[in-house]
């Protein structure tokens, strides 16, 4: 019995989905292969030889990636049966299903796939998440560390582990893929899992670990319990976490623990700075709040990087200047990923955006290209900048932020037919750390 485990991109890091699934499988004694398409090629003899195939669909870019990998190895082995699992499985069950998919596993999902590998049906309860069994990820097969996204701190690099020390989300934010899967239920992994993740992560290179988790302060105490084990192990590690605003204002306290613990820099998706298209997408903080987040970073010294959905329904061209304004007068110039300027509201299917009649009202039939239900902004002003601007991102790869959030300060301007104010944040300051892999979905 051999199982191929397939997956084409997950922001630039070392497959999660694949090393947690190898681990389940190979400890149920099942043969398993891993493919990183996004670091090599796909072997055909590996298709061949695959009784099962299983695509880890984390996030959106990863499915459209995977639409034609399916058609490639249902042509190349029809006899073997095929999988999808991940977050993007069960919100696109109906469009994998057409295209030859037979199983579709959602979040938790090791040992459903080990039931699925052995030609059984993974057992499926309506309306909950499975409860797994958690083991070390099994990283044997996968391309080494070196070979993905780096951590840059000025002209250091730094080769990044990645682990999840928890899954799921207790909370329901409108427009978040988690959601539909989880519904406000969230998994801890065991600490000494974790750890021994990290560790072999560690001991393969890696001198910085990001933690996946949706919000790393869902479980306070068992965060606590994770970064005490890595500053304890491993003094000169430093990692970055992803924690909602409501949560960096609730455990305030934990803010000088990350400092001192080697936290490079923390995530947060801020979305808007619009009170009111918070209130939309059920964000659970307000602008006020991540004003006051941003302050509380500064004075202990932690960097902040905020990420955003600047282009929703309800984005005016006056409101989208005025969120590079905050981020100029707030001095986050440099923590912000130039595509995070640009980005456009994804509706999925099950998205609970969909629960708002003027989003079914304007959101048209599903698209299966695109993986959404496409729109367009009652002003077409704000589609054209857009456009403009994920154009100015996507070309200049090479340019500072800086740079890029100077042309998008001018082009955003020039599109409101306003006079550009003059910038604030203007002057070089400490190197940011950050990811070289920026994109977020």
């Amino acid at each position: 019995m051999q199982t191929l485990l397939i997956s084409t991109y997950d922001l630039g890091r070392q497959p999660f989905g694949l090393a947690s699934a190898a681990a389940a499988l190979r400890a149920a004694g099942i043969e398993s292969s891993l493919a990183d398409l996004s670091r090599e090629r796909l072997s055909e003899d590996a298709v061949m030889r695959a009784d099962a195939v299983a695509f880890f669909l984390p996030m959106h870019t990863a499915t459209r990636l995977a639409l034609p990998v399916i058609d490639r190895v249902r042509r190349l082995n029809p006899r073997a049966r095929l999988c999808g699992y991940g977050l993007y499985a069960p919100l696109n069950a109906s469009l994998l299903r057409e295209r030859g998919v037979t199983t579709v596993i959602g979040g938790e999902f090791e040992d459903s796939l080990v039931a699925f590998a052995r030609g059984e049906e993974p057992r499926a309860d309506a309306g909950t998440v499975p409860r797994v069994e958690f083991r070390v990820p099994d990283r044997r097969g996968l391309p080494v560390l070196s070979r993905y996204a780096t951590l840059h701190v000025g002209r250091e690099q730094r080769i990044v582990a990645y682990t999840e020390a928890s899954r799921g989300c207790k909370h329901r934010c409108r427009h978040c893929p988690i959601v539909p899967v989880y519904d406000g239920r969230f998994r801890v992994v065991p600490v000494d899992v974790v750890m021994a993740d990290v560790r072999a992560q560690v001991d393969a290179g890696a001198t910085h670990v990001t933690f996946g988790d949706p919000d790393f302060f869902n479980g306070i105490k068992h965060a606590d319990a994770v970064i005490a084990g890595i500053a304890r192990e491993f003094p000169g590690v430093t990692y970055d976490v992803t924690i909602k605003v409501e949560h960096l204002l609730a455990h305030a306290e934990m803010l000088p623990r990350l400092h001192e613990t080697g936290c490079a820099f923390v995530t947060s998706a801020v979305e808007s700075i619009d009170d009111e298209i918070l209130g939309r997408l059920e964000k659970g903080h307000t602008r006020q709040d991540f004003e006051r987040v941003t302050g509380l970073f500064r004075d202990t010294g932690l960097t902040l990087e905020p990420t955003f959905v600047p282009f929703t329904p309800w984005t005016t061209l006056e409101g989208y200047c005025d969120l590079l304004q905050t981020i100029d007068r707030l001095q986050l110039v440099d923590h912000v990923a130039p595509i995070q300027l640009a980005i456009r509201l994804l509706i999925t299917e099950g998205s609970r955006l969909l629960e708002l009649d003027e989003i079914r009202s304007m959101a048209q039939r599903f698209d299966a290209g695109s993986l959404t239900y496409r729109w367009q902004h009652p002003d077409p002003r704000v589609d054209a900048l857009q456009a403009e601007l994920m154009a100015i991102v996507g070309t200049k790869l090479t340019s500072s932020r800086r740079e890029m959030f100077e042309s998008v300060w001018t082009a955003a301007h020039r599109a409101a037919g306003v006079t550009a104010p003059a910038r604030q944040d203007i002057l070089p300051r400490a190197a940011v750390p950050y990811l070289n892999e920026p994109w977020y979905c």
